[in-house]
C-alpha cells in the first residue's frame, strides 16, 4: 500500500459504503455494510463493482459495547480482530487490533475534547449538521511499546466523510491489512460522530 490512504464514507446513501484508495488513486477496497443486521457482518470487496470479495469482518455477538470483530480472508482463513475497550471508549474512542489472536495495535482518539464538543453540539438542531465540517476526530494507531505507526484524520466535509491515513512508523504488510480492516470497522462504528 502506498500511503497516505484515503477512505471516503458516503453519507447520503441508504446502505453505508466505504471506498479505500491509495496515494496513487488505485482502489484498495470497497465496503458495503448490510442493513438491519443484529450482528455486524461486513464484506470488503476489491473495488466498487462488488465482483470479488477479499475480506470479511464479523461480530462475535449481537450489538454489544464490547463486541469482538473477527477479520478473515474471503476463503474463511482468520487473520485478525478488533475489540472495543468498553468503558474506556466512553471518554474517547479506544480499540485494540490483533494479528491472529495477539494484540498488535492500540487505537485511541487523539483528543477527548473533540469527542465531548461533538456530543454537545451534535444535540443542537440544524447546528449538528455542521459538526462534520468543524469537529474532526483524529485517531492514533500505536504499538504496545508506545511507538506510533499510523494516524487517521477526518477531513472537513459536509456530504461525504473523508479520512486520511498517514504512516508515522514502520509497519509490516500483514499488519497493514489488519490495521486497515480495523480502521474501516471503526469508521462504521463511530460514523454518527463528526
Amino acid at each position: 500500500m502506498q500511503f497516505p490512504l484515503r477512505i471516503s464514507f458516503r453519507l447520503l446513501t441508504l446502505i453505508p459504503q466505504l471506498d479505500v484508495r491509495d496515494a496513487g488513486g488505485a482502489s484498495i477496497g470497497h465496503v458495503r455494510q448490510k442493513l438491519f443486521a443484529l450482528k455486524e457482518d461486513v464484506t470488503v470487496y476489491s473495488d466498487d463493482t462488488l465482483s470479488r470479495p477479499i475480506y470479511t469482518i464479523r461480530a462475535d455477538r449481537i450489538i454489544d459495547f464490547t463486541a469482538n470483530y473477527a477479520f478473515a480472508e474471503a476463503n474463511g482463513r482468520p487473520i485478525g480482530r478488533l475489540r472495543r475497550q468498553g468503558m474506556r471508549s466512553l471518554w474517547r474512542a479506544h480499540y485494540m487490533i490483533g494479528l491472529g489472536d495477539a494484540p498488535v495495535f492500540e487505537v485511541r482518539e487523539e483528543s477527548a475534547w473533540v469527542r465531548l464538543a461533538d456530543s454537545i453540539v451534535g444535540q443542537i438542531p440544524f447546528v449538528s449538521f455542521l459538526t462534520g465540517y468543524f469537529l474532526n476526530p483524529k485517531y492514533l494507531i500505536g504499538r504496545s511499546d508506545g511507538s506510533m505507526v499510523l494516524r487517521m484524520t477526518k477531513r472537513p466535509a459536509l456530504f461525504e466523510t473523508d479520512f486520511e491515513i498517514e504512516q508515522l512508523g514502520p509497519i509490516l504488510p500483514e499488519e497493514q491489512v489488519v490495521a486497515l480492516l480495523g480502521l474501516m470497522m471503526i469508521i462504521l462504528l463511530e460514523r454518527s460522530r463528526g
